[in-house]
């Protein structure tokens, strides 16, 4: 069996061959899911694979998976690289610290906790605040919604559910929502759905009539999932307003930024979570805008005795030293937790809360670049607005499904597609801070170039008209 200072030297000459291979073809040769495994050789077998063999292999494998990395990736909300998280990414694995108690994870606990304690400070958290790293977006969601629940029905967790509680979420909110509720026992028909206005951000009007019609029925509210960039337009739900309604009505406020709550780093955007501080829980992701690797996901609570309510299970094998502030499983949702933590702090300790401001600075500054591009050519429609970094729009009434699925199996670029009150478009995201106007640009470019030479692309827009 090789030794790890060897497969440290494969590993690095095999980022140098994905690093050459990111510029070369920045979108990788698409493999078909039905040839995958006639493809590349993933297979398991009882004998050991020969060093040159092994290494073959890998290479095939990072040639083939999609790169996240580069300048023609707009698919997901996330994307680019931040070499300093990658640093800490991978001093973590060497590490390979399990993050639940002091004894085991040492400084550790201290990096992740200076993370929560500098979020907290900069959205006007409390001195009784606290929080923790979850698994993602959902997790974080999940964890928002136990608390609502346990804080309302304090009988639940050891006799369940006793009472007919119901939550509050918009229309465009993220539909992890649906499956936590079910995961929660309260159950997807306890979901209200709240109308959102022509720019995606919820109704607070709308959410008070719902909650009012409730408490008629003999209905619990107990919890609103409110968001700062939806999945589609990136919009900001307007949190003053909420506050006011769940404030008079003893509701759970819980804003999902996992998209774009990191505009609490930006001087210029910080605007847009306006009344945040009024928020029980707030969650964001440093995998999407602070360009982290997947995945390091926050969440904050006001009151950190929520946490402890609703997480902590004693465990003598466990916690045999320090104080709960230092046995971080008290409060987290699962046990065994890997450190997602070092990755955003050797991010933010190399560039500082300025630095992260201007990651945050330079993705909307793209996506101002992209709106207007859009706006100055009459070949295209925008259907988003300002103050989000989601362009969604449509070229020379091509079917946005067709053009975005031609563009990926060509391997010209990634980019997605998405629905708002029944219109369909394509939604370019900016959320890779290394990029520059020049690779904003070049994106419309090798579309347009691409929509030229694939003329069928009208047909597939004409077709489905006539199916329509």
């Amino acid at each position: 069996m090789s030794d790890i200072s060897s497969d440290l030297v494969l590993f690095n000459e095999l980022v140098e061959i994905l690093i050459n291979e990111e510029k070369k073809h920045p979108v990788a040769d698409r493999i078909d899911s039905n040839k995958l495994y006639e493809s590349i050789d993933l297979s398991l077998n009882a004998s050991p694979m020969v060093d040159d063999e092994f290494k073959t292999v890998l290479k095939d494998v990072l040639v083939s998976t999609p790169k996240t990395a580069t300048n023609l990736f707009f698919n997901q909300l996330f994307g680019g690289r931040q070499s300093k998280a990658v640093l800490g990414d991978l001093l973590a694995v060497m590490l390979n610290n399990s993050m639940y108690t002091y004894k085991v994870a040492g400084p550790q606990v201290g990096i992740e906790q200076e993370i929560i304690r500098q979020s907290c400070q900069l959205i006007g958290y409390g001195s009784q605040s606290n929080g923790t790293f979850p698994t993602g977006g959902s997790m974080s969601n999940y964890m928002a919604l136990i608390m609502a629940r346990d804080a309302k029905d304090p009988k639940c967790k050891l006799e369940g559910m006793t009472k007919p509680l119901v939550v509050y979420t918009s229309e465009e909110s993220h539909y992890s929502n649906a499956k936590n509720a079910s995961f929660a026992g309260i159950g997807r028909n306890n979901i209200r759905y709240i109308a959102a206005d022509s720019q995606g951000k919820m109704i607070p009007a709308k959410l008070e009539e719902q909650i009012i019609q409730d408490l008629n029925d003999g209905c619990i509210p107990t919890y609103l999932n409110c968001t700062a960039g939806t999945t589609v337009l990136g919009a900001f739900d307007p949190i003053h307003a909420l506050a006011d309604i769940t404030e008079k009505y003893g509701i759970w406020l819980h804003v999902d930024g996992a998209y774009s709550g990191s505009v609490i780093f930006s001087d210029t955007y910080k605007h847009l979570v306006d009344g945040i501080e009024r928020s029980d829980s707030f969650s964001y992701n440093a995998h999407k805008m602070l360009g982290t690797p997947m995945t390091c996901s926050i969440i904050l609570v006001k009151d950190k005795k929520h946490l402890h309510n609703s997480f902590n299970n004693e465990a003598e094998y466990l916690y045999q030293t320090d104080g709960d502030d230092f046995n971080l499983g008290k409060t987290s949702f699962q046990c065994g937790r890997r450190n997602d933590a070092l990755k955003f702090w050797t991010l933010w300790k190399s560039v500082g809360t300025q630095g992260l401001k201007q990651i945050v600075d330079q993705q909307f500054e793209l996506a101002d670049v992209a709106r207007e591009y859009v706006s100055q050519h009459s070949d295209y429609t925008l259907y988003s607005y300002d103050d989000s970094i989601s362009i969604c729009f449509n070229y020379k009434n091509i079917d946005p499904a067709a053009l975005c699925t031609a563009l990926y199996e060509s391997q010209i670029t990634v980019v997605g597609f998405g629905a708002f009150k029944e219109e369909t478009f394509i939604r370019l995201v900016t959320i890779n801070a290394n990029n520059e106007k020049l690779d904003i640009l070049n994106f419309f470019q090798v579309l347009e170039e691409f929509a030229a030479k694939t003329p069928d692309l009208l047909k597939v827009k004409e077709e489905l008209q006539e199916i329509a």
